[in-house]
């Protein structure tokens, strides 16, 4: 896979699109179009890049929307909400599906491998609208203490984490639907079940552990995922878990709960860290109880202060010599939250702006657009050695965002290429001459 193939194929899936249009209706832009154009808006991170183009067409007869995307026409912002609104999100599902199994096929997601030597996907939902005015079909709706009813839509953002890595690597969603008709909790887990059913068996030859919240951590659910030849390792509190944390301390009295003692050092400070595990322990209270392993982190300062907590409920056998590396990935569940929706809400993909609602699928399709401009940014910190250059050569993420939407509001380029030179080489206009 190349850039140049990537962007193809985005075209491709763009230009499949349904078109809901009548055959007396305007149809000077295509769909095509219309996708590209939105695309375009979250890629750059720059919501007035269209508008920037239409001016640059005018004066320089040439603009970044054709040359960069393949924008033959551009719509304008009503004209493409139109177009989009009667699309769904599931359109573009296989297009992010096709894009992780070729990482994974070229070996760029090999050391992804974690637990067992299985990758690591982890389940989490995450808001990304609420308004007491606007609404559409797809909006689930709760009641608020002042009797005011608020629209909501929630997506469950399932990424690909590993503990040795910084990125991760975006999946195809999962929006929470109004006729689950739980609440908000109960939904995020009835989504996350229909993602199950949908990519567990695509990703069960992979050999995949799930992570996920105590939320995830029931017997229905851990059966579920088992169902799909895979594996879990889900956060367990004991309030939820009172019989299972009841076995523990059974155990535990008797002496039967093996323990691991690491001290590390991060920089200056002195950190031990106390691994507890307990194999075959019922999940729940009843006869049909799923027996599940157990383990527990307890990390304290030189001072001998908790400075972390946690424990997990997974399928893996545990050990001795695996336990670190269960913690480890457990722990490597919070990077859906730091690396991903994070980053998608306060690092320029604006998440949580609305850019159009739409009567129909509009908020819910620009939502998937908007990560697959995310998972298309990482792919190309791969596979694409000019971008790669351009981003190392930079200090942030934040600045290359800024000195790509500076480059392409006012200059305009013959294709990605063009871009990625012209940013290596980075011109320094000699100094002005004051006399």
């Amino acid at each position: 896979m190349s850039a140049a193939i990537l962007m193809q194929r985005i075209r491709a899936a763009f230009s499949g699109m349904p078109d809901t249009r009548g055959k007396s209706n305007n149809r000077r832009y295509a769909m095509e179009d219309a996708a590209l154009s939105a695309f375009s808006i979250f890629f750059t991170q720059s919501p007035s890049f269209l508008d920037s183009q239409v001016r640059m067409q005018k004066q320089q007869g040439k603009n970044n929307a054709t040359s960069l995307f393949g924008v033959h026409e551009i719509p304008c912002d009503n004209q493409i909400r139109n177009l989009l609104d009667p699309v769904p999100p599931e359109t573009l599902f296989p297009l992010m599906a096709t894009i992780s199994d070729e990482l994974y096929r070229d070996g760029y997601l090999d050391d992804f491998r974690s637990i067992n030597d299985t990758f690591l996907i982890a389940l989490d939902g995450t808001d990304f609208f609420s308004s007491e005015k606007i609404s559409c079909p797809c909006c689930t709706q709760s009641k608020q203490k002042n009797g005011k009813t608020l629209n909501r839509h929630i997506a469950v953002t399932p990424v690909l984490v590993s503990p040795k890595q910084k990125n991760v690597v975006a999946l195809a969603p999962q929006f929470v639907q109004p006729q689950d008709g739980h609440d908000k909790q109960d939904c995020e887990l009835a989504a996350s079940g229909r993602w199950l059913d949908q990519w567990g068996a695509h990703y069960a030859a992979w050999g995949v552990t799930y992570l996920g919240d105590d939320l995830y951590c029931h017997q229905p659910h851990c059966e579920r995922v088992l169902g799909q030849h895979a594996h879990f390792l889900f956060t367990c509190k004991p309030d939820s878990h009172s019989t299972l944390y009841e076995w523990v301390a059974d155990f535990s009295r008797n002496g039967c709960v093996p323990t691991v003692v690491r001290t590390r050092r991060m920089g200056k400070k002195l950190f031990t860290d106390t691994y507890r595990y307990v194999n075959q322990v019922p999940l729940r209270n009843s006869d049909d109880a799923l027996m599940v392993n157990w383990c527990e982190l307890v990390t304290m300062d030189a001072e001998g202060d908790v400075v972390f907590r946690n424990a997990w409920a997974t399928s893996h056998r545990i050990t001795d010599h695996n336990v670190v590396a269960l913690a480890a990935a457990g722990r490597a569940r919070w990077k859906i939250e730091n690396e991903n929706n994070n980053t998608l809400k306060t690092k320029g993909y604006h998440f949580e702006h609305n850019f159009g609602h739409g009567k129909q699928y509009l908020s819910n399709l620009f939502a998937t657009m908007i990560l697959l401009a995310f998972l298309v940014h990482t792919t190309l910190d791969w596979i694409d050695a000019p971008y790669r250059a351009v981003r190392d050569s930079l200090p942030s993420r934040r600045t290359f965002f800024e000195h790509l939407r500076a480059l392409i509001h006012y200059l305009p380029f013959d294709d990605w290429d063009h871009l990625m030179q012209f940013m290596i080489k980075r011109p320094n206009p000699e100094p002005l001459d004051t006399g």
